[in-house]
């Protein structure tokens, strides 16, 4: 478990932070910026379940903030040799099990959904608009973390987690929105 006595270190205020493994980058690095991206996201869905009524459906997002913090803690943490990327009691991996898990709950929730007739606008319920904001910012925090295995060994595992998070993100928006009918379709060149 941990344990924070102490917020501020003054280890950052040359530009650098820590990863798991101790070594120190720049704030401004590629992993950080999907680190930060991971963050902000985790932020997002905290902000979308206050508005979320189903109790069963808060417990399964807490499960996802869980996973992202856990996604978080993947992305600082350089790949071991030979880019090995096995999670073990000291080191937090995303696994393939995750990402089952979102896959099966994007088929279940996709499943009692209309086929889309068009591409939707965010918006509708409350609740579905915040999940929306969630799912664009699961879209940069994907481009980041592509950005920085673009440059440095990055756990496939996590890159497909997050892949998934956007699309059950999209599907649990539109059942929010009563099951799709509140959906908002585009319309397109309809303000020529």
């Amino acid at each position: 478990m941990v344990k924070l006595n102490k917020i501020y270190t003054k280890t950052g205020d040359d530009g650098t932070t820590g990863l798991v493994d101790g070594s120190r980058i720049s704030k401004t690095n590629e992993r950080m910026a999907a680190i930060g991206d991971v963050d902000e996201l985790n932020s997002a869905l905290g902000v979308a379940i206050c508005d979320v009524a189903d109790a069963a459906l808060v417990k399964s997002l807490r499960v996802i903030q869980n996973d992202l913090f856990d996604l978080g803690a993947d992305l600082a943490t350089p790949a071991g040799e030979g880019d090995d990327f096995a999670p073990s009691e000291m080191v937090l991996r995303i696994t393939h099990l995750q990402v089952e898990r979102l896959e099966n709950e994007i088929d279940k929730v996709n499943g009692n959904l209309d086929p889309l007739t068009s591409f939707i606008l965010p918006g509708g319920e409350k609740s579905a608009a915040a999940i929306h904001v969630a799912r664009a910012i699961a879209r940069r925090a994907e481009r980041a973390a592509v950005g920085a295995a673009q440059v440095m060994a990055i756990n496939p595992q996590a890159l497909a987690y997050i892949n998934r998070l956007s699309d059950y993100l999209f599907v649990l928006g539109r059942m929010l929105n009563d099951g799709g009918k509140a959906d908002i379709l585009w319309v397109p060149g309809a303000s020529r």
